[in-house]
């Protein structure tokens, strides 16, 4: 009788055990894996992949809820080159969170809302430029190009269904040219057509951060077409499988509470932020903080947009057209309900807000004035340093770089927004002008592009270009 009766209590224990993991995930001293995709050279999603897993925030978030719930949580992470792949694994629920860019996103929550566990939702930003810059077409130093026009009968490189694509048949539209009969387009991974474009097997290569800054930082590109003409936002964010966010609520709550952490953190120290992804990476730290650094090409915030939630339904045409996913109700795929939990009583004001809260500040050590004005203000980073020296304007940086090099200093980069549209570039590789109408503290001008440089000459007739070293000579 006893042993029929301890028979029974261990029946009703495992049906009690397994019913209690049903729909709840793992109960009370189980394991609960978590896999995050992510892509550690694309460094505008930085605060929910590299940086993220180097500061090991995610992992603290989980062991506080461990010691709440009394279950262990693992974490793998899972490095990809582009989103493609993590949202194969997505489908095949072997990745639970990925983060990418606003194109692979949408074709993410196509190529998923058919299914019901793995059907994802995007719950977050990571960083975003408000008019488009993050994506650039870059032609060989050596070419003649200097506006879209002259690619006409020319191959370009570019990654078929990235917004860098969307960028360039944008652009090439603008421009007066029919992007399917008038270029040539070679669908090719960043890698393969930045060693295309060295070798001269195509005109130009239109991509994504980081690799215009990274080929004209290493002096094998110079920028054609800044994507900041659009004027057209671009992001990257957080997708996640409904299941699993489902039946692991705390779990997206303490990942989206660690992409936060690690977000506030790059604010706070935007230059050391930036020599970890290059540490991580192998990125160049100088690319890194020109896309990551203060007043930085990415803007990091977390919150979703009005204006980007009418940036991805206007994206949809385009990823239609060329047969890269059915239609989308960006209404019910972007639900940022997890991250407002988590977020805090500001997250409504903070949506409206656009600056990025990574600045220049302090005082300009050469012209005797406050940096406070985020269309002209720029910064230099020189070798031996620990910080970088803010400027004014660029004609500042200008006079600061020329006093700093007087003194035997080497610069590392200098930094300064393009005149037009704001985008953040390298100093030494920008287009000069010099307008004397400017006043003697603005009148050296910088732009990423020679088309952009020409639009201002057109306006300006007293306005004149110049080169570089003419520039720094001036100042």
């Amino acid at each position: 009788m006893e042993h029929r009766k301890a028979w029974i209590v261990a029946v009703v224990s495992a049906l009690v055990a397994a019913l209690g993991g049903c729909g709840g995930g793992a109960s009370a001293g189980e394991t609960v894996p978590v896999v995050v995709g992510y892509q550690s050279r694309t460094i505008n999603t930085v605060t929910a992949g590299t940086l993220l897993r180097s500061l090991g925030y995610f992992e603290k978030r989980l062991a506080e809820l461990g010691a709440r719930t009394g279950k262990k949580y693992t974490v793998t992470w899972r490095d990809y080159d582009t989103g493609a792949p993590i949202t194969a694994q997505m489908i095949a629920g072997k990745i639970d969170i990925g983060s990418m860019g606003d194109y692979p996103m949408l074709i993410n929550g196509s190529r998923t809302q058919k299914l019901s566990d793995n059907r994802t939702e995007m719950v977050s930003v990571t960083g975003y430029n408000a008019r488009g810059a993050l994506n650039m077409v870059v032609v060989a130093p050596n070419s003649t190009a200097t506006s879209l026009v002259d690619l006409k009968g020319q191959k370009v490189s570019t990654s078929v269904g990235s917004a860098a694509h969307g960028t360039l048949v944008h652009a090439l539209s603008d421009a007066g040219l029919n992007p399917v009969t008038d270029v040539r387009t070679e669908n090719q991974q960043p890698s393969v057509g930045a060693s295309a474009l060295q070798a001269g097997g195509v005109a130009a290569l239109s991509q994504f951060v980081a690799w215009p800054g990274q080929l004209v930082f290493a002096g094998q590109a110079k920028p054609l077409y800044d994507g900041g003409a659009l004027n057209v936002p671009t992001l990257h964010g957080v997708v996640v499988r409904r299941g699993f966010a489902a039946e692991q609520p705390d779990v997206l709550d303490a990942f989206l509470s660690a992409q936060l952490d690690a977000t506030r953190h790059l604010w706070a120290h935007p230059l050391a932020a930036a020599e970890s992804v290059a540490r991580d990476t192998g990125l160049p730290p100088e690319v890194v903080y020109l896309y990551n650094g203060r007043n930085g090409m990415v803007t990091f915030d977390a919150t979703v947009k009005s204006e980007q939630r009418a940036a991805l339904r206007g994206d949809l045409p385009f990823l239609k057209s060329i047969g890269n996913l059915d239609d989308l109700d960006v209404g019910s795929f972007v639900d940022d309900g997890a991250l407002r939990r988590v977020y805090g009583g500001s997250y409504d004001a903070d949506t409206r807000r656009t600056d990025n809260q990574a600045r220049i500040g302090g005082a300009d050590p050469v012209c005797q004035r406050p940096v406070t004005d985020p269309a002209t203000a720029g910064e230099t980073w020189l070798a031996g340093e620990e910080d970088t020296h803010p400027s004014a304007t660029p004609t500042c940086l200008l006079r600061f770089v020329k006093s700093a090099q007087a003194g035997g200093k080497r610069m590392r980069a200098a930094y300064v927004p393009d005149a037009l549209t704001g985008t953040r570039w390298f100093a030494d590789h920008a287009v000069r002008v010099t307008d004397p109408a400017a006043g003697p503290d603005t009148h050296l001008l910088p732009f990423t592009t020679e088309a952009n440089a020409r639009r201002y000459l057109a306006a300006h007739p007293g306005a004149t270009e110049l080169d570089y070293p003419t520039a720094l000579a001036q100042a």
